[in-house]
Parts: C-alpha cells; structure tokens; sequence
C-alpha cells in the first residue's frame, strides 16, 4: 500500500496525448483549443465611436468654435464618410466609423441640437470617445493560444476572425464498466439482495461535463465473462473506469483478469480513506489507462475527482484549478492515512468556507447529493483546526 501523495504522482506521470481533430465553431465549446488563433485584421478595424453623439475636428473647438453645422448623421455599417469642412460636424451612433477629418466625439449629453446645429456644452478633450484601430490588436498578433479552454468568451473571438473551423484537442474514448450480481437496471425493481446500478451513470454525468460520452458496460462477477469482455474494451478504448472488482473478497477478479491480459499493475491500494483499494494500470500495447475503482459510491465518486480529473486536465494541456477552502469546525485525522472528507460550502466575508457533513461511510450514495465536495486532510498528530486553510476537490 502506498501513499496518496505517491499513488497521485503516479497516476500524473501516465499522462496521454491522444492527437488533435477539427470541428465546427459552435462544437468547439468547452473543448480544448489545439492552435493559436491570430487576428486577421487590425481590432478594431477602424476607428470607431464609442458613444452617440457628434463627430468633430478637434483644431476648430481649439480656435474658438463651439457651434457646429451638422452635415450627415452616420450609423454602424456605414462605408466612412468624410469631415467636409472644419466648421460642421457628423451625427455619430456607437459603432459606427468616425469620419475622415474628424477625430474627437462629443457625447448627445454634452451638446444642444437646434435647427441643424449641434451646440458644444461642455470642454471636450482631443481623441475622446474613439476606439482607435488596432489598439486591441494588429494583424497578425496572438488572440487565443493553444492549451485553454473554449468559452463563449473565445467563441465570440474564433467568430470574430472566422474561424468557421476549429482545431481542438481530441478526447480519449472512454469505457465505463460496473462489476457486481447484485445490481440491477435503473428501470427494473430490485429484489431484496439487490440493488441498483448507480455509479456508472454517475460516471457517465461526471463525464459528460467535459464532453465525454463513455460506453456504458456492465459485467457480473463471473471471472472469464470479465475477461471476455475487457479483452475487446482494451483495444477499443484510451481509458477503462471500473467500479467494483478491486477489493479483497473472492468475487473480486480485476486485479488477477487485469495480470492475465498484460495490463501492468501501477499500483494497488491506496492509504487514504475512502478508496483504499484503488487499482491503477496501463495496458501498454493499446496505451490504454485503467482506472479500477472500488465498488461503493462515495469511494468511486472520490477516486474518480481526487485522480482522473486531474489526469485529464494534465493530459488535455490544461491548467487543474487547485483549490482551498477554510475550515468553519475543527476535524481530527490521527489515521496513518489520508481523509476526504465530504464538506458543505458557503461564503463568508467573502472566503470559501466548509463545513463537514454527516455521512454514513462510503457507501452513502444519499450523501454526495448533500455536499459540494471533499477536503483533503493527510495524516497528523494535531488537530485541523477550524479556520485553518485545507485543500478542495469540488465535485
């Protein structure tokens, strides 16, 4: 049994790269841009008026002018008019081009409009109210760089310099397999002995927010059905997520199936609570990762945030977002091994805070509905004290 320090850094160290694709613009959400994305243009590519109002050159306010003729009234979409005359001026929307001649904008708000002439009100300052050409970017700079996350933020940028096709990091496949007799369909109604299925389809959710839609599979406790059927998931998937089958009772056959199909063994068993009897490997002529996680809810659903989130995140090029919430009661861990801990959250005074909830042990599946995820205490003689800074796996 290892640490959960040195069993995390390993399973970091099986990172994989599963190559990049190309797909639509609005497919692209939440995906992980795979190139730089330049600016086609100069942005903005024109100068253009960030307020309604009125268009001037700014030399005849300075010689003494403040009634100006006003000659045209300009919209956004508008081809760039012309500044005739130093003595009259453009009516402006937002957005829309400033004049040539012009160079200053001077807002309804701070000028009278009377019989076809604007009357400056106020003393304006030379170049106001004016996004002036390239002063976001140039032609040819860097907008978006590979390694981050598509937002509606990004897509708005990828739109902007048509960008109608997107290079993104690919998704590994992924195969979610549940192990056990006694579960049953979600549709069917259990017998006394049974139970049913549960963490599969909460794997198949948790997956499904980064845009992973898994196989679903599931195999009774048979030794050679498990065998058959993982034979054909190896090959076909980049990552296996087991759920049961790891731990020491006679109908757990995953370690011994695994050792038969040449899946090399990282590790097994963790110490840490839950999830001790984690098993981690790599089947390395289809370089695919196996996760096999332990059977009870809470276990699976720890293992699978605290280890493959981070894994993907790793393997994706991107940045996993460590996070720490601040203790509201002190929480005793004396154990030779690491606690998750199931935590409420709130804000006070503007920091993240948690609060421990009560739980029946990890198999309360009715718990992780009541919490937003777990803090990560390592062992220690001395008490975790309320207000003291710990990490978070939110879920």
């Amino acid at each position: 049994m290892i640490s959960f320090d040195e069993a995390f850094d390993k399973v970091i160290q099986h990172t994989q790269n599963w190559g990049v694709e190309t797909v639509d613009l609005l497919e692209s959400t939440d995906r992980v841009l795979a190139e730089p994305v330049l600016a086609d243009r100069d942005f903005p590519p024109f100068d253009r008026s960030t307020r309604d109002g009125i268009a001037i050159d700014f030399t005849a306010f300075e010689k003494g002018r403040s009634t100006f003729q006003i000659e045209s009234v300009l919209s956004a979409g508008m081809p760039q008019k012309e500044l005739s005359s130093p003595e009259l001026c453009c009516e402006i929307m937002t957005g829309a081009i400033v004049p040539k001649n012009a160079d200053t904008v001077i807002m309804y708000e701070e000028a009278t409009l009377e019989n076809g002439n604007a009357i400056v009100k106020s003393i304006p300052k030379k170049g106001q109210n004016i996004h002036k050409r390239g002063s976001d970017a140039r032609t040819g700079a860097i907008l978006l760089r590979p390694d981050r996350s598509v937002s509606a933020a990004e897509i708005g940028v990828l739109a902007t310099v048509g960008k109608t096709r997107v290079s993104v990091k690919k998704l590994p496949k992924v195969c979610v397999i549940s192990t056990g007799n006694e579960l049953v369909d979600v549709s069917e109604t259990p017998l006394p002995h049974q139970i049913r299925k549960s963490n599969a389809l909460s794997l198949y959710a948790a997956l499904s927010k980064d845009n992973i839609t898994p196989e679903l599979l599931h195999l009774t406790d048979d030794k050679k059905t498990i065998e058959e059927n993982i034979v054909r998931v190896l090959q076909q998937n980049d990552v296996i997520l087991l759920s049961g089958g790891v731990s020491k009772g006679k109908f757990d056959f995953i370690p011994e199936v695994m050792k038969s199909l040449h899946v090399e063994k990282v590790f097994h068993r963790v110490a840490q609570r839950p999830g001790k009897p984690f098993w981690f490997g790599v089947q390395k002529q289809h370089n695919t990762q196996v996760f096999s996680f332990p059977g009870n809810p809470v276990s699976t659903f720890t293992n699978y945030h605290v280890y493959f989130v981070p894994w993907l995140y790793q393997c994706l090029g991107l940045r996993y977002p460590k996070r720490e919430v601040i203790l509201d009661q002190p929480i005793r861990n004396d154990l030779p091994l690491t606690r998750f801990v199931q935590v409420k959250t709130h804000f006070e005074k503007g920091k993240l805070c948690a609060n421990p909830i009560t739980d029946g042990g990890s198999g309360d599946l009715a718990s992780l509905s009541k919490s937003d995820g777990f803090v990560c205490l390592r062992p220690r003689e001395q008490e975790y004290e309320k207000g003291e800074l710990v990490s978070f796996y939110e879920t």
